[in-house]
Parts: structure tokens; sequence; C-alpha cells
């Protein structure tokens, strides 16, 4: 049971704002507001309505602030319990004041997430649909938004539901087999029959996998590591990629020492650009800690942008990082062929002609990133699993049901093949929260921002 009253601030406290919106939800939200507020009695007001007014300090005599104050009465709120917003003035100092004045009228400051756990706990939203608050916030790209807006609208829930209600339709028929096998117009349940449904629901779970690790490409975005030997064009590349000077250029080898980073949007999909050190050999301290980083770069990115200078011969560093690279997902980018071309392409897979000065092969590299990672023609009316959580709960689920198939190759009982069935149907209610434990429902919500 949920009794106490809670406040926070709900925009961002990074910086000034011309508003600022300060969330208060719970039994006594009406009341704490209306103590505070000279204007219209607003216990005695309509919900979602919005009122002009004053925030006052009736017990020092002070005004705060001049507010529009948002009434929503529960359970047509975020939460499904009365909310009341006050929009202020942005500046902090005057924000942070209004919630001090909030929590010294009876509210609590609530944890980080606890709007949304609220709103879970009182059926407002499914887990699914709460985690995807917060990739909404997060949401770097086209399609990372758009990901995020099908878990809020319920598609996820939807496909699990789906899945679930086909699971325990063969669980009910397991139950009546086992119970009632007397009965004569009920479908006897034998291993010809089961097979095939439980096939069924692990070839749809197959699907979802399938698609899931496009689905985090989309929300995650693709961590890019730009590598090269010092002064081929690497933080020219990035700088051109993000449009706009983030990296220091010259022509003095060695001038990126650690690594810098950068987001960058190409057609809906996000790149983690990571501009690292050159990689050479060095005795300066600093510059060998940044290519020592960058070595390790290499193993840990799903993308690699190779660049080398077109205007000299490949060197020692040139062909150890071909082959440092090789196994990975990889866009060779030979650079400066502004100028004359001095290297052997003949030990060159494939590549790409770039020059930073003509502003060439941008566009060639954008289009091929899209093509390596087979996201050119993405349906944004398809709905991918991208949540990790959701991904593992998923794999779980599919073991069970596997387990269950090679069961049934052993004829094994009916009724010990329905355990795994009845695990496998119980595990994908976690990720809509149905049967998942209060320790990872505190888990969950306390990732969550301040204010949500």
């Amino acid at each position: 049971m949920i009794s106490d009253t809670i406040a926070a601030i709900a925009t961002s406290t990074a910086g000034v704002g011309a508003i600022s919106i300060i969330r208060i939800s719970g039994d006594d939200a009406f009341l704490i507001a209306n103590n505070i507020f000279k204007g219209v009695n607003l216990l005695t007001q309509k919900s979602h309505t919005i009122h002009y007014g004053h925030i006052v300090d009736k017990k020092n005599d002070l005004m705060l602030d001049e507010v529009l104050v948002m009434l929503m009465r529960g359970p047509r709120s975020f939460t499904a319990e009365d909310v009341v917003e006050i929009n202020c003035h942005g500046g902090t100092f005057v924000t942070k004041k209004i919630l001090e004045l909030i929590l010294a009228s009876g509210a609590r400051h609530a944890h980080a997430g606890e709007f949304s756990k609220r709103a879970f706990l009182n059926g407002r939203v499914d887990l699914s649909e709460a985690e995807a608050i917060m990739d909404v916030i997060e949401a770097k790209s086209t399609h990372s938004l758009e990901l995020a807006l099908s878990g809020l609208d319920g598609r996820v829930r939807h496909l699990i539901e789906k899945l679930r209600a086909s699971i325990l339709n063969i669980v009910a028929t397991i139950e009546v087999n086992i119970d009632y096998p007397e009965y004569d117009d009920v479908t006897v349940m034998t291993n010809d029959i089961l097979k095939p449904q439980l096939t069924h629901v692990y070839e749809e779970m197959e699907k979802l996998l399938q698609t899931a690790h496009t689905g985090q490409l989309l929300k995650n975005g693709i961590k890019t590591a730009i590598i090269g030997r010092p002064n081929v064009g690497k933080s020219s590349l990035l700088n051109k990629l993000i449009r706009e000077d983030k990296a220091i250029v010259t022509d003095i080898a060695g001038t990126t020492r650690d690594t810098v980073e950068a987001y960058v949007n190409i057609g809906g999909l996000t790149l983690n650009l990571i501009d690292t050190a050159g990689i050479r050999e060095t005795t300066d301290v600093v510059e060998a800690i940044g290519v020592e980083k960058s070595k390790k770069l290499i193993e840990e990115a799903q993308l690699i942008l190779l660049v080398l200078n077109a205007n000299e011969p490949l060197s020692e560093e040139d062909l150890t990082l071909l082959t440092l690279t090789e196994s990975k997902n990889r866009l060779i980018l030979l650079n400066k062929s502004d100028l004359s071309s001095k290297i052997d392409t003949t030990v060159i897979p494939d590549y790409i002609h770039t020059s930073m000065i003509e502003e060439t092969g941008i566009d060639t590299l954008e289009s091929n990133i899209k093509t390596l990672f087979e996201i050119n023609d993405i349906r944004t009316d398809e709905t991918f699993i991208s949540n990790a959580r959701h991904i593992a709960k998923l794999e779980e689920s599919k073991t069970a049901i596997l387990n269950a198939l090679t069961s049934l190759e052993f004829d094994t009982f009916l009724d010990m093949v329905e355990l795994d069935i009845k695990a496998a149907w119980e595990i994908l209610g976690e990720i809509i929260g149905l049967s998942a434990p209060d320790s990872l429902i505190d888990e969950l919500f306390t990732k969550f921002c301040l204010g949500k």
C-alpha cells in the first residue's frame, strides 16, 4: 500500500532553463500544493486543468515565484495517483526553494525512478513500458526513439503476451489430460500433438532473438573506433562525421594522445565514435598510454574505421593494423586521395577513397556502414526486442522450451515435461513484470533519473 506523497524536480537540473517542473504525487498532492499556492482553491478545481498564481512561503510571508499549476486526479495520471505539476521559472535556486517548501509541507523527496515505479505498481504501465520511458529519454537517433516508443505503447508487451498465451494453452490442455483423462471431448495430448505446438513457440522466440541484435544496434548505437598510425587524418575524419571541430587537427604526429569520443547520427543509426591515438612505437609516456588504449579498443569495438594515408607507401604500422583488424567489422579508408597516390592497393581487400580537404567519400562511408550492419531496409513498423534484460529472459525461456522438446524425444512423463513449459511461461512473465521479484523491481527503477 502506497500511502505517502512524494515530490521531485522533473526537469533537468544541469543548468538554467526557461521553465522548471516540480512534480508531486500521492494522496496529499492537492492539499500540499494548495497550502503553498496563492490563487484559486486547488482542492475544488477539476482534474486536468491549469491555474495561474504564486508559490508563497506563508510561514515567512515570502512569495517565491509566479507559476502555473497543473492538476491531474488519479487514476488519470502518470502514476495513477493524484498528481500536481508546478511550472515555475527555470532558475536553479528558485526551483530548489519551491521543492524545499513542498517537502516542508509534508511530502517526501522521491527516490530515483519512484514516479515510474508507482506507475508500474499501480498498474498504469507494465515493466517493459516503464523501462521504455528511460529509453525514450536516452534515445540518440530516430530509430532508437522509434524502438523506445514501440515499447512505450505496449508493442513489446503484446509480443510477450502472445507467446505466453500460446504456452498457457498448451499447459491447460496438459493439465486437463492429467487431471481429467476420462473426458471424451478433450484432445489427448500426445507427443505427436505437443511437439509441433512447442516447436512453433520455439521458432517464434528464435525470430525475435534473431532481430534482437539489430534492435540493440539501433538502441545503443555502434561502438566505432577510428584506427590508424599518426597523422593519417583520423581526427579530421571524426570532425567531418560530427560536423564540428571536436578533435585537434595538426600536421604534428602524435597530436591525439588519448581517445576523443563523440556521437554521430547516420540515417537514424548512432555511431559511438572514438578517435584513438595514432598507433606507433613511441618513447613519450603519455602517448604510449594512448597507444595501448587504442589497441584495446580494437578488441572492444563493433566497427573499425581503419584510416590509411594514400599519399604514402604502406608502413610496418599500417600492415600490423591490417592484420590486427582483419577479423573485425571494418571499413578501410584511403585518406588524402586529393594528393598523388603512393599506396600499394593490391594488399588491401576493399577500401573507400576519402579526402578530408575536398570532403569526398563521407557519403560512401555512411552508406557502407549501413550495408555492413544490414540496416538499409529496416521496417519502422517492426517491433524489435532491444533491452538486454528482455533478451536474456527470452533466451532463458527458449532454453526451457528446448528442454521440454528434448524430454519429449525421450518419452518423458507428461507432468515432467510440463514443468519446463511452465518455467518458460513464468520467465516470459518477468519481462513485463508479472512474476518479477521485488528485488529486481527495486534495482531496475533505481537506474531511472529523479523526477521519473
